[in-house]
This record gives structure tokens, sequence and C-alpha cells, in this order.
């Protein structure tokens, strides 16, 4: 793990901060750790005596980096805001990071005492950094496997060697003062000296594992060593984070209160709004009619241009008109002449009749004499 405490010389060299971001990466990459991913986000930390409440640590958005130790197979998640180290979490296989928004985040952090949460830009950086967050997060849990592996392994190695010892005296002893019966001996010599040799690989083995937990010791009594002085500089900055804490709080009943404004103006704008979408509508409905209109318009300014046409038209038929009504009573003084002349020749026709039926009669009477006239000529040419 790399001390964030300290100043690094090449940082200073460049006129940078020693609580910079990039003095900070320089810091764990002269230590063995390497940035592996950096995003920007705001973060926060739960408030410890409400344990509810979110408490800003950052008054705008800082650099938020996994780092990983090549020398100790770990991962930690580190933030620096100016010369502060705001989030310094080593990550666990115990840890779990909880997407509570679309762009918000959380992880509990035992180690710390803490729940630190992260606040996004956008909703696609967070699922970014939520899935290396796994993706370490399982890193961390094979690295704690073959640890373990390694130490059951090694104290397998120990637990052999300090059982086969008393052996490997033995058989040196006996190899030791009887090299001669060894080197002309029966099959158990060559037995026991096919047995030493193994105790000797062991023995290198176990003394290759010590020296290795030696070198391991001391890199953890160096960590001990970094994190006395990081609990000693966060001891001294505690008065610091109350006053922060202070005026974080008043700074949030503020922001509370600005909210609350920010809300009823955001209900005042809403209903603004909709009052804007119903004249949309409306405005959109005159439109339409207004074109109607226009229609009808273009329409009746047609019509009007053949107004003229029309009168002409109508001054002409109206001359027709007048005609054909003088026409009309030229016409009704003929019908009556002619009612006057069928109505007298009604009453000729009828004197006609009459006197053609007198006529007929007469000329019945005639026929019938003429009749009794040739019966009488028959029969006077009959008798005669």
């Amino acid at each position: 793990m790399c001390e964030v405490g300290t100043r690094p010389p090449l940082a200073a060299e460049r006129g940078e901060p020693p609580g910079s971001a990039a003095a900070t990466a320089e810091r764990c990459r002269d230590m063995g750790e390497q940035p592996i991913f950096t995003t920007r986000a705001h973060v926060f930390q739960i408030d410890p005596s409400t344990k509810k409440n979110w408490v800003p640590a950052s008054k705008q958005a800082v650099t938020v980096s996994y780092f990983y130790d090549s020398t100790r197979n770990s991962y930690r998640i580190i933030s620096v805001d100016g010369a502060k180290v705001i989030i310094n979490s080593t990550i666990t296989p115990n840890m779990t990071f909880t997407k509570t928004s679309q762009k918000f985040g959380q992880w509990a952090d035992s180690r710390a005492n803490t729940v630190f949460g992260l606040g996004f830009p956008s909703e696609q950086q967070l699922t970014k950094f939520a899935e290396k967050f796994q993706e370490v997060k399982e890193a961390a849990k094979l690295a704690r496997d073959r640890s373990q592996e390694k130490i059951e392994t090694s104290s397998n190695h120990s637990q052999e060697s300090g059982r086969e010892t008393p052996s490997s005296t033995r058989a040196s002893s006996v190899n030791g003062t009887d090299d001669e019966k060894a080197s002309h001996g029966g099959p158990a010599e060559a037995h026991l000296k096919s047995e030493n040799d193994k105790l000797k690989i062991a023995l290198a083995q176990s003394s290759c594992n010590v020296k290795k937990w030696e070198t391991e010791l001391q890199t953890l009594r160096e960590s001990n060593a970094r994190l006395t002085t990081a609990l000693q500089e966060s001891a001294a900055s505690i008065e610091h984070w109350k006053k922060q804490f202070s005026a974080c709080k008043e700074e949030n009943d503020q922001l509370r209160s600005k909210i609350e404004e920010l809300e009823e103006q955001c209900n005042e704008i809403n209903k603004e709004k909709e009052r804007n979408a119903q004249l949309s509508r409306r405005l959109q409905e005159l439109e339409t009619e207004l074109q109607d209109k226009e229609l009808e318009l273009e329409e009746l300014r047609k019509q009007g241009e053949i107004i003229p046409q029309l009168m002409s038209e109508c001054e002409s038929v109206s001359q027709q008109l007048q005609a054909a009504e003088k026409k009309n009573k030229d016409l009704e003084e003929k019908v009556r002449t002619l009612r006057t002349e069928v109505e007298e020749s009604k009453h000729r026709q009828t004197n006609l009749k009459t006197e053609l039926k007198n006529f007929l009669d007469v000329l019945d009477g005639k026929i019938d004499e003429l009749h009794d006239f040739r019966q009488g000529l028959s029969k006077l040419g009959i008798d005669n």
C-alpha cells in the first residue's frame, strides 16, 4: 500500500501540492501501486451520529481511482481533495457496491468504520465504476484464496521439516561417521542416503520459506508504521473534521431550504409548462381555423371575380325574361281569342250536330219511304 500523507519529491519538483491527485498517484507508483481505473465523482460519507444522512466530503467532483499493489496483491480506492485524503479504502471480498439511484452508489468499509457514497454525472459512469468494483472484488477474493493456499503449503512444509530434522541428523551422523560402511554397505545404507538427500531438499525449501516470511513480516511492520502515521494524522485532523462537519451541516440546512424553494419554483414551472402546452394546442387549433378561413376567402375571391360576368349574364337574362313576359302576354291574348273562337266553334258545332241529326232523321224517313217504294215496285214486278 502507498502512504498518502507524505510529500513525494517528484511531485514537489513539478510544483504540485503534496495532496494533489498526481502526487498521490506518483507515491502509489513509487510504493508498487498502479492506477487501473480513474473517474470523477462527488464524495460523501455517512453521518457517524445518525447513520442516515450523507455528509459531503468534497465541495466539488474529485478524482476517484482504483490502485493495485503488486507487492501485496491488494486493491484500494483512493481519492484526494486538495491536501486531504477523503477515501482510502482497501477492497475486501466481503464488500458490496450498491446502486441506490441512477447516479449514486455506496459501499461500507468496516476498517474505516464508515460508509462511502459517490455521486456521478451520468448513469454510464456509475455502471462502469460498479463493474470495476465487482471485478476488483473478485480479484481480491482470488488473491486471498491463493495467499491462504500458500500459507497452508508453507505450514505443511515447516511441520514436515520439524518432524524430519532428527532423522536428517541421524542420517548425517550415519553418513558422516560411517563413510566406509556406506561405500560398500548393503541396501539399508543406500536407503538412508536417499532419505538424507530428500531431507536436505525439504530443509532448503523450509529455509527459503522462512526468508520469505521474514520479508513479509518486515513489509507488514513497515505498513503498520505507515498506518500508525496515517492514524496520527487522522487524529490530528479530527477537530478540523468537526468544524467541517458543523459547516457542512449548516450548509446542508441551507441547501435543504434552497431545495424546498427550488421545488416550489419547479412546481410553478410545471404549471407554466402545462399552461404553455394548452396555449400551444389552442394556437395550433387557431392556426388550423385560420388556414380554413383563408381557403374560404380564396374561394370567395375567385367567386368575386366571376360576379361581373354573372351580372352581365343576369342583365341579359332579365332582358330575355322581359321579352318572354311580353311574348307571354301576347300569347295569353291569342289564347283568349282562341278560347273565344273555340267556344264559338263549339256552339256552331252544336248547331251543326242538331241540324245533322235533323237531316239524318229526315234522311232516315226518306230511306224508309224509298224502301217501301222499292218493295212496292218489287211486288208489282212479281205480280206482273
